[in-house]
């Protein structure tokens, strides 16, 4: 009967560790997402604004464009 103990005891612990591990990573990508939150086309045109420039929507869409294409890369 110690054996079965021994490994109902081993999933249970193997379980609990599973969704603890999950609920952790979930809360930390949560965390990152809040402090740095990806670029979208307004962020592009505020920064080149600051810049000095005023883009047109075919600028924008093609920093955004180059934007994705770097993202699909790191993947």
């Amino acid at each position: 009967m110690d054996t079965w103990l021994a490994i109902l005891l081993i999933i249970v612990a193997l379980v609990a560790g599973v969704a603890l591990g999950f609920y952790l990573a979930r809360q930390s990508m949560m965390k990152y997402l809040k402090e740095n939150p990806p670029i979208n086309e307004q962020m592009i045109r505020v920064m080149m604004a600051q810049m000095g420039r005023k883009p047109s929507e075919k600028q924008v869409r093609q920093m955004m464009a180059q934007l994705n294409k770097i993202q699909d890369k790191q993947k």
